[in-house]
């Protein structure tokens, strides 16, 4: 299927999500199908060079969070952001209602994502949580959550927008989880272009002799070996 950057939410809808939650449930991370075309994926990236987009710009070094930069966008975001942003969370809610529910927890998300984000704003999280990365040669994110204040939704996204390859090494996705009364487990990904990578915010139900155990999760990014890595974060809850 053939995609451009007006049909991102029609390629959301037309992935197989019975798969992506049962690799979900496997592995704590998805890989999509193409959702965005290389051409809108340059026109993504190059968002980043105009400044009157974004709220912050983040030097990862000086808060040694690794090496690198990205930058939050405000709430004004961008129709090719903001389509897939609202696209994704309906499938992405019924695994995290499915997930609360093995784990015994509420399920606070509602149906609608507008609806979700004025309950983060009435808490306090009012800040956008929608990020552009960018990975030049040497650079590489540390292991962390993105967790922005009480009020989380278990799922984010992560959009390649360069070709590893031709436009860069290295920069594998990493994905490490605690496993219960065991060592963690590392997960690496090759992160396509126009693909996103669906992965756990903070924790997930995996099975246990109890039943379902809350397995905590981080990610993060190895090191650009060369060229230059962007990528679209998707959050969907706001910051504090």
């Amino acid at each position: 299927m053939t995609t451009t950057i007006r049909s991102a939410g029609a390629a959301v809808d037309a992935a197989d999500w019975t798969a992506l939650a049962a690799e979900l449930d496997a592995h704590g991370c998805a890989l999509t199908p193409r959702l965005l075309e290389p051409a809108a994926c340059r026109r993504i990236a190059a968002l980043y060079d105009d400044l009157t987009l974004f709220r912050s710009t983040v030097d990862m070094a000086r808060h040694r969070f690794g090496s690198g930069q990205y930058r939050y966008f405000t709430h004004d975001l961008p129709s090719a952001v903001a389509e897939l942003r609202a696209a994704l969370y309906p499938h992405l809610l019924a695994v995290a209602r499915d997930w609360a529910a093995r784990l015994g927890r509420p399920a606070p998300w509602p149906d609608s994502l507008e609806e979700w984000l004025d309950r983060c704003h009435a808490a306090g999280q009012t800040r956008s949580a929608q990020i552009l990365l960018r990975y030049e040669e040497g650079d590489w994110n540390a292991l962390h959550r993105d967790l922005f204040g009480d009020l989380v939704f278990p799922l984010q996204v992560v959009i390649g927008l360069d070709e590893q390859g031709p436009d860069y090494t290295g920069g594998e996705f990493l994905l490490v989880e605690q496993r219960p009364r065991a060592q963690s487990r590392g997960t690496t990904t090759v992160l396509p272009q126009g693909h996103g990578l669906i992965f756990t915010t903070r924790d997930r139900p995996v099975p246990s002799a109890r039943g379902w155990s809350a397995a905590p999760v981080r990610h993060g990014v190895s090191t650009v070996r060369s060229g230059l890595r962007r990528s679209l974060g998707l959050v969907f809850h706001d910051a504090s």
